[in-house]
């Protein structure tokens, strides 16, 4: 059934859904200005595409990693919106199939080896309104296969001093950004119980830019709609500075971090 499935939340009706289209990035109309689709499927039940931008093109690696996982995330939509559809056909009667669009796009490079990768997802499964995600890669280059931040930190185990340093900065930055964005209301008690000190539940992270070339100016955490606070929030992007995290860097971590976060870094992401 389809309240069991994970884009249950789309399905959800009422003012505050509908006044959230107004926080997903907007999406070109114009056909003739859309990059061709690196992979795509359409038919009566689902219209997908993945895109890789010009740097994951350029390593080939990181190209088939990335287009290997986005068809099957294709596959598994498309599946899904067939099995909808013959379930459901009215759904589909007036209003076309769902719409998914998924972008690989390259964050930074550090030390020309680390590439942190956004991955961006676009989600219309006719409910009240889309949805967005966001997940990230970060691919070690001299190996060639994707890697956690584990390398730059002497521990990482859950509920750690590491993790719980680590947290502590996420849960300020966001609370910071949280009063910007409520203004006089005031914040819930439990917006951030969610995130837990530990590298599965913490967030989605990248290598943030610097102002030092070639490296990076510590952590970014990216969150989708609904991680920490109501759809009509949007997305929410929380940067640590690797000073905090100084004490519990690996010899690999401080050669890499160093610096500051670019101005224009901090316009782009918040």
């Amino acid at each position: 059934m389809r309240a069991a499935r994970l884009m249950t939340p789309v399905r959800i009706m009422g003012l505050a859904g509908l006044l959230a289209c107004l926080c997903l990035p907007a999406r070109a109309t114009d056909p003739k200005a859309d990059p061709k689709p690196d992979a795509t499927i359409k038919n009566a039940s689902i219209e997908a595409s993945v895109y890789l931008d010009d740097k994951i093109k350029a390593d080939p690696a990181l190209a088939a990693d990335c287009l290997a996982e986005g068809k099957k995330w294709i596959d598994k939509n498309a599946a899904e919106a067939a099995s909808d559809r013959k379930q459901e056909p009215e759904l589909f009667k007036d209003r076309g199939g769902y719409s998914f669009e998924r972008k690989y796009s390259v964050r930074s490079v550090v030390d020309d080896r680390y590439v942190s990768v956004l991955r961006d997802d676009y989600m219309n499964t006719l409910g009240a309104h889309p949805n967005s995600d966001v997940n990230t890669i970060l691919w070690d280059t001299a190996e060639k296969k994707r890697i956690s931040i584990r390398p730059f930190f002497t521990e990482t185990a859950d509920n750690g001093p590491t993790m719980k340093a680590m947290l502590k900065a996420v849960i300020a930055a966001l609370t910071i950004e949280k009063k910007k964005r409520a203004g006089d209301e005031p914040l819930a008690a439990n917006w951030h119980d969610d995130l837990k000190p530990t590298l599965l539940k913490i967030g989605a992270v990248t290598l943030a830019p610097s102002t030092a070339s070639g490296r990076s100016s510590g952590l970014t955490f990216h969150y989708p709609p609904y991680a920490v606070g109501p759809y009509v929030e949007g997305q929410y992007v929380a940067f640590v500075p690797w000073e905090t995290l100084k004490p519990y860097l690996t010899p690999e971590g401080a050669k890499i971090f160093a610096g500051a976060r670019p101005k224009g870094d901090v316009d782009d992401q918040q």
